[in-house]
């Protein structure tokens, strides 16, 4: 079984994460999980910490030789900014004054409640979504093992506020790198900086969405046995539990609630220039790639729709918890707009999500067991109508 763990504080000494379940020998480049954690680092409307932090990977156990060795994957990404707080966070001797103004929003109320805590602080640093820097370590590690069997993630930011790029069907991977905001749309690129640095001006925060598309997803990956294991309510669960995610959607989305069942399906045709019987082919992919719970071979197509950030440099109104009185929300250093950000979390809960039903379909404690699974599975489906 595929599972992973996160652990670690905001302004804590470290982030830590555990991978249990790769199998053995899948050759791992530290070098691109560092370039990963740089593009969660990036993009228009970051705040200043991502001045402070320089994300790199530590591998602690799992791996040898630049490989992985069928045990449990540990590693760590250390909090340069934990030495600027290490009086308020040293896990032995940290204290400091309460912060009692929670922000809406936030898990600070919430979380207060929850945990019995009087000092929000104790709740926020878990809840931040630095927390996120390990996730997208954890799922650049799964990345170069889910290539490894023919699948591969990309996304673009689709909105941000109210500005939104035409709907594409592809898009050129550099024109999005290559974008300040990841969007590979250049006059829509424009429209949401200017948006953003508006934003800014105003002490306000901006929301928006991002597609994250996958190819080469056999058919057959995940199940309609049980609910829990529909693919469609893996994906939307491993997003959903972003810090910000407010909505998914899988393929046309919420666009089908309004279409006539002739016109929200993927119909099935014969692509006659392919052998003596042809090739099954689907026109279009409003389904985004999943029918009944389970992969049908065509690519994968999420999107995913983010909140404003809920710390707000015009500071919302709140309450103070322990004098009971009005009192302006809690400010600490924050981003105006996450979205391009938060496109690359997305990838990250991608991969880890798809990683598990992978392993459960074609197993194996080393990769070459793997891989020889798949091949047999694809196999015998191109059999299965022969």
């Amino acid at each position: 079984m595929f599972r992973y763990l996160t652990a670690g504080e905001s302004h804590g000494p470290a982030l830590v994460g555990i991978l249990d379940g790769l199998p053995a020998h899948v050759r791992i480049d530290a070098e691109r999980v560092d370039a990963t954690l740089a593009l969660r680092q990036g993009g228009y409307g970051r705040g200043a910490r991502m001045k402070i932090e320089s994300d790199r990977v530590e591998f602690l156990a799992g791996v040898r030789g630049g490989e992985t060795l069928g045990s449990t994957v540990a590693v760590i990404v250390r909090n340069r900014d934990f030495e600027n707080n290490r009086t308020l966070m040293d896990p032995m001797t940290g204290s400091g004054p309460a912060l009692t103004n929670p922000r809406p929003g936030h898990a600070d109320y919430a979380g207060a409640l929850k945990y019995r805590q009087r000092d929000l602080r104790n709740v926020l640093e878990r809840a931040s979504a630095r927390e996120t820097a390990m996730r997208v370590c954890l799922g650049a590690i799964c990345a170069q093992f889910l290539e490894e069997l023919g699948v591969t993630t990309r996304s673009y930011v689709s909105r941000i506020g109210s500005v939104a790029a035409p709907e594409l069907d592809a898009w050129d991977e550099q024109d999005v790198e290559r974008s300040y905001v990841r969007c590979p749309h250049p006059e829509t690129e424009r429209a949401m900086i200017a948006a953003i640095d508006a934003a800014k001006a105003a002490g306000d925060t901006l929301g928006g969405s991002f597609v994250v598309r996958v190819d080469g997803v056999p058919a057959g990956i995940g199940s309609n046995r049980q609910p829990n294991q529909r693919l469609d309510g893996v994906l939307a669960g491993a997003l959903m539990g972003m810090q910000t995610v407010k909505a998914v959607e899988i393929g046309a989305g919420s666009d089908v609630a309004r279409l006539p069942g002739s016109q929200a399906h993927d119909i099935f045709a014969y692509d006659a220039s392919a052998g003596a019987r042809g090739k099954v082919v689907r026109p279009s992919n409003r389904a985004g790639g999943i029918e009944g719970g389970m992969s049908n071979g065509e690519a994968i197509v999420v999107r995913v729709s983010v909140k404003p950030i809920p710390t707000l440099m015009k500071a919302a109104p709140s309450v103070n918890l322990h004098s009971g009185s009005a009192a302006p929300a809690t400010i600490v250093r924050s981003d105006v707009c996450v979205v391009p950000a938060a496109a690359i979390v997305g990838e990250a809960m991608v991969r880890l999500a798809l990683t598990g039903p992978m392993l459960e379909k074609f197993g194996g404690d080393s990769l070459a067991e793997t891989l020889d699974n798949l091949r047999r599975s694809v196999a015998a489906a191109g059999d299965l109508f022969s």
